[in-house]
């Protein structure tokens, strides 16, 4: 009986780590910009069929409605300013992250309650955490912004200022 055992083990941790594969993570730490007090942590997780959960824990943020980019330079500096543009590597116009025209970086909009803190998660296709691919945003800028995103105006939803900013880095495990 123990060699059966003995045989059996092997298979039994092979199957246990294929069932249990890593897939990329990557976390952006957000402070605020001068005069601001918006903080948190943006994780993203790649959860398979090319699809990236991105899960969004924030304080400090002025009670109400802010749009929540991606943004195309991994630079934080002069009040998130030198973070560039959206992230757009498909050359698309700005829109909403279910319009079939967006920036890859087009994440919307976040809701800070009453409290200012926002808590959410939601589901994208529109980046992968996949080394090399052109939609990775591995060393971007994940911005917020001091109002809403109106998801039409080019080139960027006229969200107003950038209230808060952190650099996108893969997680190693």
């Amino acid at each position: 009986m123990k060699k059966q055992w003995l045989i059996l083990i092997p298979a039994i941790l092979f199957f246990a780590a294929c069932a249990h594969t890593k897939r990329p993570m990557a976390m952006a730490t957000l402070q605020p910009t001068s005069g601001q007090t918006a903080k948190g942590t943006v994780h993203l997780e790649d959860v398979g069929d090319g699809n990236v959960e991105v899960v969004v824990d924030l304080t400090g943020v002025p009670p109400g409605v802010h749009g929540f980019h991606i943004h195309e330079k991994g630079d934080c500096g002069n009040n998130a300013q030198n973070a560039g543009g959206h992230f757009n590597p498909t050359g698309m116009v700005h829109g909403a992250p279910d319009a079939v025209s967006h920036h890859a970086g087009d994440f919307g909009n976040v809701t800070a309650d009453a409290n200012g803190e926002v808590h959410t998660r939601f589901t994208t296709h529109s980046i992968s955490l996949t080394p090399n691919a052109s939609i990775n945003p591995v060393g971007r800028a994940i911005v917020l912004h001091e109002k809403a995103d109106d998801l039409v105006s080019q080139p960027s939803g006229n969200a107003g200022a950038r209230i808060a900013c952190g650099v996108i880095e893969l997680m190693h495990m």
